[in-house]
């Protein structure tokens, strides 16, 4: 199977910071182009307006002075020395009065256009590829003043274009390698910006199952990477958390599991060691099916949380009166609340909609624990009641010493003892608590606990009904 190559960030960084300068130098150098080419342009077109000036002052001189010099010979004096520069002088009768050179002007220029309009400059090759530029305008001189004449005005631009190809080769490539060199740049800058990003990596390889302790140094990383350490931060005191919690009820699984395992083999060895009598052997085998049942409830108990955990615990629906549900199970209990002298009263009521057996197995794990934590003499009041919006709210309290806070939010945790020095006697399998708040999520509800110096309280929340 052929392993797709990762992508680079560093090296995706530097080809978008490399491709990013490129563009704007790219940009640059039209511009440059542009504004050297309009210079040109702006010179070639003062030229050749001041040349035109120049030859409709000699229209005017001439008209007024005709016994001076022929117009032909004042404006080869006027234009004498001037290299590359090409004037038509046509008559009324369009007819040339006047060429220093021979050139064929665009037909666009030859049009007759008004006295004083506007001179646009144009830009043309002529049949070997000389480069142009002209303008044209039209002159009224003469004795009377009013004899048009047209006057066409050209200047060899090859000099500025020589000059503009040069220039554009040598812009261009110093762009080129400018591009190149600030890629290189980029890559040892990026590399070097992502010396923190590898830092956070090495350390976050050094954590292990061991070393889940360890954090990240969030204070120590630049601005834009601080985020990135906090949540990889939060994310290890989650996991540290959940490891703690795996590693208890993998302890306290093995405990439960290993003690009625160990007592059926010890039992068993002993009662093989010798001769028994029928009524031994029937003592013996009823002592195991205790140990049998206890290990039954256990595995049956962790089977039913890990649906919960996968979500494959899907409760019947149906009209479930908590009322009615409580007081038979106040009912069952009130043999053993007498034995111990524990005060049991039951008040209030609502309806929801549930699967009646889950929730009369969470009430039943509630009152089962307090049962068990209730001191002699003590009181288990249990009330049901609705909220403004609509949910059941049943409170389960009983008397009895407090419990530390810090134990509060781990009570729902599997095996989870407060005292974790004290042996788990054989009343329950320390997965009550678990398996009700399993069974209230799974009717969307919610349960929490309280405690103060004198009684301890489980609250359950339920909704009218459930998705």
């Amino acid at each position: 199977m052929t392993r797709t190559r990762r992508p680079s960030l560093a090296l995706n960084l530097t080809l978008l910071f490399a491709l990013s300068a490129a563009v704007v130098l790219f940009a640059l150098g039209l511009l440059i182009t542009h504004a050297v080419d309009h210079h040109f342009a702006d010179q070639d077109r003062d030229m050749l307006s001041g040349k035109l000036e120049l030859t409709r002052h000699i229209l005017e001189k001439a008209a007024r002075n005709p016994g001076d010099q022929t117009l032909v010979a004042q404006l080869d004096s006027a234009l004498t020395g001037h290299h590359g520069l090409v004037v038509h002088v046509l008559g009324p009768d369009r007819q040339p009065l006047f060429q220093n050179e021979s050139l064929d002007f665009p037909a666009s220029l030859l049009q007759d256009k008004p006295p004083g309009a506007a001179m646009p400059m144009l830009r043309w090759q002529s049949f070997d590829g000389t480069p142009w530029r002209a303008i044209a305008a039209s002159v009224l001189a003469g004795a009377d003043g009013q004899t048009r004449y047209t006057v066409l005005i050209a200047t060899d631009t090859t000099h500025h274009e020589e000059f503009m190809e040069e220039f554009r080769i040598t812009l261009f490539a110093f762009i080129a390698a400018a591009s190149v060199l600030m890629a290189v740049l980029g890559w040892f800058v990026v590399r070097r910006g992502l010396v923190p990003l590898r830092t956070i990596s090495q350390q976050a390889a050094e954590i292990t199952a061991h070393r889940l302790h360890m954090r990240l140094p969030a204070e120590s990383v630049p601005e834009e990477l601080a985020d990135l350490a906090g949540t990889l931060n939060l994310m290890l005191s989650r996991l540290e958390e959940s490891f703690q919690r795996l590693s208890d009820f993998s302890s306290d699984l093995a405990h439960e599991l290993r003690t009625p395992v160990s007592n059926l083999l010890t039992q068993t060895q002993v009662t093989l060691a010798k001769a028994r009598s029928v009524d031994e052997y029937r003592e013996i085998l009823g002592s195991n099916i205790e140990e049998f049942e206890r290990l039954s409830r256990t595995i049956a108990d962790m089977l039913f949380l890990a649906k919960a955990d996968n979500h494959q615990i899907i409760p019947h629906r149906e009209q479930v009166n908590l009322a009615d549900e409580v007081g038979d199970l106040i009912e069952f209990y009130a043999l053993l609340a007498d034995e111990k002298s524990i005060e049991l009263t039951f008040s209030g009521g609502a309806t929801v909609t549930g699967d009646r057996l889950m929730l009369r197995r969470a009430v039943s794990n509630l009152l089962s624990n307090a049962l068990r934590h209730t001191p002699a003499h003590g009181r288990i009041r249990v009330t049901i009641d609705t909220d403004a919006a609509g949910r059941a709210c049943m409170a389960v309290t009983n008397t009895g010493p407090p419990i530390p806070a810090e134990h509060l939010p781990r009570l729902f945790d599997r095996f989870y003892r407060v005292d974790g020095s004290r042996q788990r006697t054989s009343e329950g399998s320390g997965l009550g608590l678990a398996i009700t708040r399993s069974i209230i999520a799974a009717h969307e509800g919610t349960v929490e606990v309280s405690s103060s110096e004198t009684e301890t309280s489980f609250l359950l929340n339920l909704p009218s009904s459930f998705k």
